[in-house]
């Protein structure tokens, strides 16, 4: 028997029946769910149905949807393994049988990657890459031994980003969110440089979690792994008092949304060599320029490793010139 539940985001279709195992999958809408599960209980009545997680994937295409589908699908980094896959099954060698999916085929995908993309976003599209490879071969049982990725070698570590906005800059940038049809665009960008939090944090945070009378943030999961509370200027709350608390969470938009409107605003603004996660290392520069030292930074921006909060700390020579006068 069929039985359905609403859930965040969609459906989730359960069947059990005696004699089978019982399977779940999860759908957009309650109509898809109930032709699925239509679908499985008709093979099922005929005995010519097969459990798709017992079949190893054969091609690299199978085995990336399976495991966007199963595995990335779970995991709060989904929307950019997503993105970044993609490449990989639209390529010509995800049609090759996994058994004859060689170095040097990834090789070339690696080199293709290289001539649209930065050494730094092949290295992450390859680190995805492997990992979904090797899971397979550690949980799936797939038709080959070894990770063919193992024998690739990575493009060269890009050097640490160093780039700031100036106050002209940052005007600039303020004013080109103002004819943008993405009003998230702006407060979450004055929000990102008043916390160092990440755009993933960002998204996440639900008003549950925010704290006006504290001034903090609650972040219970972040890239790291640990929890932080985020302590709030003046500024970030003034953004939070302006939003509408309608929803669960504080920012109703979604990565690719910010990424599109962003990019867009940069050309609008003609601001050139410039990300979003360059925010993170504006605002985590700003704290130590306002006299906060490296154990309070820390605390506020999650790092672990005083060497990687060194990497994302870029002080103006011209504000150290002025201390030293």
């Amino acid at each position: 028997m069929a039985y359905f539940e609403k859930r965040a985001g969609g459906w989730r279709a359960q069947i059990r029946r005696k004699g089978w195992k019982q399977i779940s999958k999860t759908f957009r809408t309650k109509a898809a769910a109930e032709k699925w599960a239509r679908t499985v209980e008709q093979e099922m009545d005929v005995r010519t149905w097969v459990d798709e997680d017992s079949k190893a994937p054969k091609t690299l295409e199978e085995l990336l949807t399976r495991y966007l589908t199963q595995v990335a699908v779970q995991k709060k980094g989904y929307e950019e393994e997503q993105y970044r896959l993609k490449t990989a099954i639209e390529d010509p060698m995800a049609q090759v049988p996994l058994e004859k999916l060689s170095p040097s085929m990834l090789a070339s995908w690696r080199d293709k990657r290289l001539r649209t993309v930065s050494s730094s976003t092949a290295r992450k599209d390859m680190a995805i890459l492997n990992y979904a490879i090797g899971y397979a071969i550690r949980e799936w049982g797939i038709a080959i031994r070894t990770n063919p990725l193992d024998n690739v070698a990575r493009p060269p570590a890009a050097k640490p980003r160093d780039r700031r906005l100036d106050e002209e800059e940052l005007d600039r940038l303020i004013k080109a969110f103002e004819t943008c049809r993405n009003h998230w665009i702006k407060p979450i960008v004055i929000f990102a440089i008043e916390t160092a939090m990440r755009r993933g944090e960002i998204l996440a945070l639900t008003w549950e979690n925010v704290n006006l009378e504290a001034r903090t943030a609650f972040l219970p999961q972040t890239k790291n792994g640990d929890a932080r509370r985020v302590p709030l200027s003046e500024k970030a709350l003034s953004v939070l008092r302006s939003l509408p608390a309608k929803g669960d969470r504080v920012f109703e938009t979604t990565a690719y949304a910010i990424r599109m409107a962003f990019g867009r605003a940069l050309k609008r603004a003609d601001i050139q060599n410039f990300r979003f996660h360059d925010l993170r290392h504006e605002a985590t520069s700003r704290f130590f320029e306002q006299g906060l030292n490296v154990i309070e930074v820390s605390s506020i921006t999650g790092h672990k490793d005083l060497k990687m909060l060194n990497a994302y700390t870029h002080l103006k020579a011209e504000d150290l010139a002025l201390k030293l006068k």
